[in-house]
């Protein structure tokens, strides 16, 4: 199964509130995470807040062209469940 974005919202500074197509739902803080290129604009909180679930790509994605691998996004969200360290380490992201 593919992971995809269901639905993603804005909490505030660097976090957001997504649901995925396997029916999880948690937090992902991306504040450590924007760095270099198309992710140095989103620093700005103002345009951090501007996400939105791009339908064809199936992930969150802002208007400058940033967006970001649903399975990263997924890790962000659950990188302290100890469940899924196996799945982490195979998509190549450790904890």
């Amino acid at each position: 199964m593919f992971l995809h974005i269901k639905e993603a919202q804005y909490l505030g500074d660097y976090r957001i509130a997504v649901t995925f197509n396997n029916g999880q739902a948690g937090i992902a803080d991306l504040g450590e995470v924007l760095q270099g290129g198309v992710f140095d604009a989103l620093k700005d909180k103002n345009e951090f807040a501007k996400l939105r679930v791009d339908a064809e790509l199936e992930t969150i994605a802002w208007p400058n062209g940033a967006d970001l691998a649903p399975e990263f996004v997924y890790f962000q969200a659950f990188k302290d469940d100890p469940l899924l360290q196996q799945q982490f380490k195979a998509w190549g992201y450790a904890t």
